[in-house]
């Protein structure tokens, strides 16, 4: 049996460069047959991949003329077509296609190579495939610090309220999975803040959040995933969303502004939860979290224009329009101290009169005049009420 004579490395080159092109379409005809994702591809994507394909192997034949040239790997064959090949295939295809491409090469210089060919081939598939998730991290690193910079534009947006038409867009491209009502939560930010963690605990429970840091401000823009809508058990309440993130906010108040329909509506949340935060400090025993309509009394004292509209437009409005004997009631009950006796005096009715229309002004307006907190939000919202009908009242015109 004779042994083949190995070439010399010029004489392998030569060759090499020989069946460059025989060894392109043969890879291509490789990928198709055993690579079902190849074959699925549109035209165009496929044809960026066989171009990284053909780079693969004319950059080898480079580097095999001249180990020492660098970088020789990320330039030549993921320059090819990077943009294409990032956005179409994952990492483990293109492993995939480095061993189909490797795989060719051997199979056709299998008798006609040395076997220092063959471990340059070898130094070579290894070395492209660290370099492949070298470009990958590199592009995932990149997204990652516009993804960044793209959620802290929105949430900048959401609380300022300055939305322009590219909105919507923003949005998507963050990959938002929230539907139907949002819900904004403030609090104060951690020294450390893990990022990855805060958005795993939202996925645990069912919603999506939309992370930003301002000063020492941390603001969660929350809503629910959509995953959540399919299951059979009632959907999870924001305020015990914000409870289930509450560990991951730094001491100090958290504040939870109220329900809106959607993800462009979020500023009106934001807007209650900036200023519920600003002025949280003063209840004193303020739950955490604590929602921002539960701070109505102080927003409206601080000249929240939003909370002295909700106190008129959603307690002393209803009352005014059901009846105005509850709201007589409601007037007398608070200013006699919550007293039942003194509030039946007053109106020359029975306590259980004055029981029984309490009762209706809960039903009505939801705020249950008998609890020291909510008395003070509904004090509040009579006094702004009546405040507001005095400005509203027609002005006589003095008499000549």
């Amino acid at each position: 049996m004779t042994v083949a004579k190995p070439k010399t490395k010029p004489e392998t080159l030569g060759w090499l460069r020989t069946i460059s092109g025989e060894l392109s379409t043969a890879t291509l005809k490789r990928l198709e047959d055993t690579l079902p994702w190849y074959g699925e591809m549109p035209p165009s994507r496929r044809s960026a991949v066989g171009l990284v394909a053909q780079a693969g192997i004319s950059s080898f034949i480079s580097w095999y003329e001249d180990p020492r040239s660098t970088p020789w790997i990320a330039a030549d064959v993921f320059g090819a077509a990077p943009r294409e090949l990032l956005r179409s295939v994952s990492l483990q295809q293109t492993l995939q296609l480095i061993r189909v491409t490797v795989e060719v090469v051997e199979d056709r210089i299998k008798d006609s190579g040395g076997a220092e060919l063959h471990e340059a081939i070898l130094l070579y598939s290894r070395e492209i495939a660290f370099s492949a998730a070298d470009v990958y991290a590199r592009a995932a690193e990149a997204r990652g610090l516009w993804d960044a910079r793209l959620e802290a534009l929105v949430v900048d947006s959401i609380l300022s309220g300055e939305y322009d038409d590219e909105l919507p867009s923003r949005i998507a491209a963050l990959g938002w999975h929230g539907h139907g009502e949002v819900a904004v939560l403030v609090g104060t930010a951690p020294k450390q803040l893990d990022v990855d963690q805060v958005r795993r605990s939202a996925r645990h429970l069912h919603a999506d959040v939309l992370i930003g840091v301002q000063g020492n401000r941390l603001v969660l823009v929350i809503g629910r995933a959509e995953a959540a809508a399919e299951e059979e058990q009632p959907a999870t309440t924001f305020i015990e969303i914000a409870g289930k993130l509450e560990p991951h906010f730094g001491a100090g108040h958290l504040v939870l502004g109220h329900e809106v329909p959607n993800l462009v509506d979020a500023s009106k949340s934001a807007k209650a939860a900036l200023a519920g935060f600003a002025v949280a400090r003063s209840w004193r025993h303020a739950p955490r979290p604590v929602h921002a309509d539960d701070l109505l009394p102080e927003r409206a004292l601080a000249g929240d224009p939003l909370a002295r509209a909700t106190l008129v437009h959603r307690i002393y409005r209803p009352l005014q329009a059901h009846s105005t004997e509850l709201l007589t009631t409601l007037w007398s009950y608070l200013d006699n101290g919550r007293s039942l006796e003194a509030t039946a005096r007053e109106l020359f009715v029975h306590p259980n009169t004055v029981r029984y229309r309490l009762k209706r002004v809960s039903d009505v307006i939801g705020w249950d005049a008998t609890g020291a907190r909510e008395a003070l939000i509904l004090q509040s919202a009579l006094i702004i009420g009546s405040m507001s009908d005095h400005e509203q009242a027609p002005r006589r015109r003095p008499s000549r």
